[in-house]
């Protein structure tokens, strides 16, 4: 997911991993309301039970807290911990080097992560559930006289380099005939970012929520939606090269994208519950976390010939613009784990 928090998570992330779950053996927390879920890879898989499985969790998307709330992980046959990210491309690139074997980002940091020749491939798509909300907006602070994306010519605007924020602000510029060398773009991360726009020093910040939503709650005002065509509402789920490539351990992660996905299904059914555990993972407002909650709201499937094309589309925009230097081939990256057909927002609960 493209989502990240309003506190301060440091570059060194992916090496400050949170607290490991045990996966093995029943849970003894019976109220758990997906406990007792995946008890048959279980039984027919016990050479899983030498793995251990790290998420990446994108700036608290609620993955860790739902894991404990849920049980989704308690009889797996394998181990899962979690890895806080800021935001995408730190992400991408600790699932290249290993240090992570599955995570969500937003749609560019999969496209500089190849740029680079990371060694990662999307795995899976995070579908809005609410594709007709912006999950990310170009916002101004309160009395700014931007009125449209053309009013941006000549400002300094605060962008998460290579994240799905990036590429919002390259297609709002180019979809009113202006390229980056007409804005100033100015790379910084959220946390910065926030800071900077706050004080004045940009003029305009390209973020996703809840920063987009708390900011706005807070007096400033959005003045290009994150939505099609300019922008996409969904994001993709990596996975490292080196579990994809060994047979056993592919079908694992198939097993812990499917807990996953199955998760993020019952919370979407328990918004109480999903919201409480956004507002614990970012250090939000509970207020705050339910304003964002659709942002939240996804369904996973696998990747569609639909959404290289859309991939390959924005990665040919970042091509041109000179934000990347080498051509990326969007389906050379692609790997579906999902069996065709999967769709998590059919998954029924007892």
């Amino acid at each position: 997911m493209r989502k990240t928090t309003s506190r301060i998570v440091t570059a060194a992330a992916p090496l400050a991993l949170a607290s490991t779950l045990v996966a093995c053996g029943s849970s003894s927390d019976t109220s758990a309301p997906l406990s007792n879920a995946g008890n048959a890879s279980s039984a027919k898989h016990p050479e899983w039970s030498k793995y251990t499985f790290t998420i990446g969790d994108n700036g608290g998307d609620g993955s860790q807290e739902l894991a404990k709330v849920t049980g989704v992980f308690d009889n797996a046959p394998y181990k899962v911990k979690f890895a806080r990210f800021t935001y995408g491309p730190p992400l991408v690139q600790a699932a290249a080097s290993g240090d992570i074997d599955l995570g969500s980002v937003g749609d560019v940091p999969p496209i500089t992560g190849a740029a680079k020749e990371y060694g990662f491939k999307i795995v899976a798509v995070n579908r809005s559930l609410t594709p007709d909300q912006a999950v990310e907006n170009i916002i101004v602070p309160k009395g700014s006289k931007l009125r449209t994306a053309a009013d941006l010519k000549g400002k300094r605007i605060a962008v998460p380099q290579g994240s799905s924020a990036h590429g919002l602000a390259l297609n709002a510029l180019k979809s009113v005939g202006l390229g980056p060398e007409d804005a100033e773009l100015v790379f910084l991360d959220p946390a910065a970012a926030a800071t900077a726009f706050n004080t004045g020093k940009v003029d305009a910040w390209s973020i996703w929520n809840p920063q987009s939503a708390i900011a706005v709650k807070n007096g400033a005002r959005i003045l290009v939606e994150g939505l099609p065509p300019i922008d996409q509402t969904s994001s993709y789920y990596v996975a490292t090269d080196k579990s994809l490539k060994d047979r056993t351990k592919r079908a694992a992660l198939t097993d812990v994208l499917k807990r996953l996905s199955r998760e993020y299904a019952w919370a979407i059914k328990h918004p109480d519950q999903y919201a409480k555990a956004l507002s614990k993972e970012q250090g939000i407002p509970l207020a705050d976390a339910k304003a964002s909650l659709a942002a939240y709201s996804n369904r996973v499937t696998p990747v569609e010939k639909s959404d290289i094309e859309l991939e390959q589309k924005l990665a040919d925009v970042f091509l041109e613009s000179g934000q990347i230097t080498k051509k990326v081939d969007v389906e050379s990256i692609t790997d579906n784990l999902l069996p065709a057909g999967y769709d998590s927002s059919e998954l029924t609960f007892d």
